[in-house]
């Protein structure tokens, strides 16, 4: 596999950016406040995820700052999951690493793992107990804020979302188990039955329901109050999958990923970009179709949470020192996903894994091999691809060549040089 010759594109993708994403977030949570009579001396909880949305320091320091003209007092809380270890200090570290502290928001940040019980759910799942956040739950009002998107593990009407926020996340570590206990199959029930619960028991007034662009911008920052989440989300949903950024081919030998972790995606891999999900039970996507997958690196902001690592046949030494098993193995027990945190085939560096995927592709003819190497799956508008996956692409979309190279390419740590 040294001797694939590489093309870097940078494929033409439809922005849909917001020029002032903060400003309308103050504005659309200015309203929802406003709608729904919250005012002075108010508590309102706002929810903090573990999701690196761009921008998102700003955005819940926007809405915090609407709470705090309005006479209120905001707090955020944090609404995870299991995410950052379940814990208090873990959660801080997570928010901190997305740039979301008291400082930067210009509002206490409450870390915790308590929850209360706020009844059992109805149809279309009955009998679940529904936990929420404790201080959330004693607030005045609250207000979700979350990323819209495709989720990694399973589709419905309503996946990543404000929805999801508010039962999973807001759940914590108590609700994310019992809710990951019923498997993926269940999670569009388990949504709608403990959303619907947490609406009816607590004061929540909406959301700011986000969705980003191809090039992780901000395109969607729109507020929508409780009565209308569920119908409002799905329609946002579809607006996401149309901006979510894709492989530009369905048929690979070999996909590199460069860097994999939560900062890209809850599962390590955006499953809709790798089209795969090793999970029990759930059917893997159709396309894209990719023989061969190797991770090299875990982001550092991922604190050694290597979920999704199990979704890749090979990696590296360095990766595999990087991860936390405690991390990993809480937030995969958690989800039922205990595939995703297996370890690959482990090789000591980018030209000796390259060189493995070589003896399992066993090509006739490498300059034929179809072949592409990613920075992550979020940043999906410039890769390397392959001589055989250029021609395809030019024919499809418009695309501009960066530059060329003979072979992937190793420095003197036989890391890949690209």
């Amino acid at each position: 596999m040294r001797n694939v010759p590489l093309a870097r594109i940078r494929r033409r993708l439809p922005s849909a950016a917001l020029a002032d994403p903060a400003g309308r977030a103050y504005d659309q949570t200015a309203a929802l406040l406003g709608a729904a009579g919250v005012g002075a001396g108010a508590t309102v909880a706002i929810t903090a995820g573990s999701r690196g949305i761009h921008g998102i320091a700003e955005v819940l320091g926007a809405v915090a700052r609407a709470a705090a003209d309005a006479g209120a007092r905001p707090v955020l809380f944090s609404a995870m999951g299991s995410h950052g270890g379940g814990t208090p200090e873990g959660q801080r570290d997570v928010l901190a690493a997305l740039g979301v502290t008291e400082e930067t928001v210009g509002a206490p940040v409450s870390c915790s793992d308590r929850v209360v019980l706020l009844g059992e759910t109805g149809p279309p799942l009955p009998g679940l107990p529904v936990y929420f956040a404790e201080e959330a739950a004693a607030a005045d009002a609250i207000v979700a804020v979350n990323r819209i998107k495709p989720h990694t593990s399973f589709h419905g009407p309503h996946e990543s979302g404000l929805l999801k926020m508010l039962t999973v996340g807001a759940g914590r570590a108590r609700g994310a188990a019992m809710v990951h206990r019923l498997g993926w199959a269940h999670m569009v029930g388990a949504i709608a039955a403990i959303s619907a619960v947490v609406l009816e028991r607590l004061p929540v007034v909406g959301g700011i329901g986000l969705v980003q662009d191809p090039y992780e911008r901000l395109s969607v920052v729109e507020g929508v109050a409780a009565e209308a989440i569920a119908e409002r989300e799905a329609a946002l949903l579809e607006r996401a999958r149309a901006l979510l950024p894709r492989l530009p081919v369905d048929e690979l030998d070999a996909l590199i990923v460069r860097e994999m972790g939560k900062t890209y995606s809850g599962c390590g891999m955006d499953t809709n970009v790798i089209g795969r999900l090793r999970l029990e039970g759930m059917a893997e996507p159709d396309r894209p179709r990719i023989r061969c997958l190797g991770v090299l690196d875990l982001s550092p902001d991922s604190h050694g949470n290597a979920t999704g690592v199990g979704l890749a046949d090979f990696t590296t030494e360095r990766l595999a020192a990087a991860i936390d098993r405690e991390a990993t193995y809480l937030n995969c027990l958690t989800s039922g996903g205990p595939q995703r945190a297996a370890v690959p085939m482990t090789f000591p560096d980018d030209a000796a894994l390259l060189d493995a995927m070589g003896r399992m592709l066993r090509p006739a003819d490498e300059a034929r091999v179809r072949m592409a190497v990613i920075d992550n799956t979020l940043a999906l508008d410039e890769m390397w691809v392959s001589a055989a996956v250029l021609a395809e692409v030019a024919a499809a979309e418009e695309v501009e060549v960066l530059d060329r190279r003979p072979g992937p390419g190793f420095d003197d740590r036989g890391r890949l040089a690209l």
